[in-house]
């Protein structure tokens, strides 16, 4: 592979397995990487981005994070699916619950991703493209989480550009919509696989609520999310 290693990932030819889970935040890719995956090895530090692959039920899994927002993830995926022959990216990550029955620590898959940015742009379709999950993956994750015993929400999701924004009111639409969450990522990574013609899937935890008074610490963010950790292992196992 001759672009390997590339700017962001120094990790050489072989060193993903061909499913890589990516919560966005690298220290909650060690944590899953000591906690459940055996003989774990770091295959990447670049920006400390920290990534790892070993076993999980004896199968060769990769964990790594994807940073904040679609630029990053846009990134990390296209060199993942391009450079690294990874076939399955799911994005395992926290979420801001839209919806009045959405409550924190819920489980919610991402069957699309509607979107308030311009990544789509870049494609030059000359309509909406809408970007969506692999169902191969989004049924072996929701087949997963009933043998789990772990209720599970699946719909609509919103992927946004800003954290912050001086539209205050800029989720009312999509709340009218049924949109079930927001987050910053998986319209990205789902254009980017649907271009590469690899397998994507976004599995979320809800950690706070855009109408209602209720969030998690970030402590809880890094360690509280393990029923969502082991619904993407174990659809991993089926990729």
């Amino acid at each position: 592979m001759a672009n390997v290693p590339t700017p962001h990932i120094e990790a050489k030819e072989g060193d993903f397995a061909k499913t890589v889970l990516m919560p966005g935040d690298p220290l909650r890719a060690k944590f899953i990487a000591e906690t459940y995956l055996e003989q774990p090895r770091c295959v990447n530090r670049v920006r400390g981005m920290l990534g790892y692959t070993g076993r999980y039920k004896g199968k060769e899994i990769s964990v790594m994070g994807s940073g904040m927002g679609m630029p990053s993830i846009g990134i990390y995926s296209y060199e993942l699916f391009h450079f690294y022959d990874v076939d399955n990216i799911i994005r395992i990550g926290s979420a801001g619950a839209i919806l009045d029955d959405v409550n924190v620590m819920d489980v919610v898959i991402g069957m699309g991703a509607s979107m308030v940015s311009d990544y789509v742009g870049q494609f030059d379709c000359p309509g909406h493209f809408a970007p969506l999950a692999d169902y191969h993956l989004l049924s072996t994750a929701v087949e997963s989480a009933k043998e789990l015993g772990t209720p599970v929400r699946v719909g609509n999701i919103l992927s946004e550009d800003a954290f912050y924004t001086d539209r205050p009111n800029s989720k009312d639409c999509f709340r009218k919509m049924g949109v079930l969450a927001v987050e910053m990522e998986s319209g990205a990574l789902y254009l980017n696989a649907a271009r590469a013609g690899k397998r994507a899937l976004c599995i979320l935890t809800i950690s706070d609520h855009i109408y209602k008074p209720m969030q998690l610490t970030s402590e809880e963010r890094q360690t509280g999310f393990g029923k969502m950790i082991e619904i993407a292992l174990e659809t991993a196992l089926r990729a």
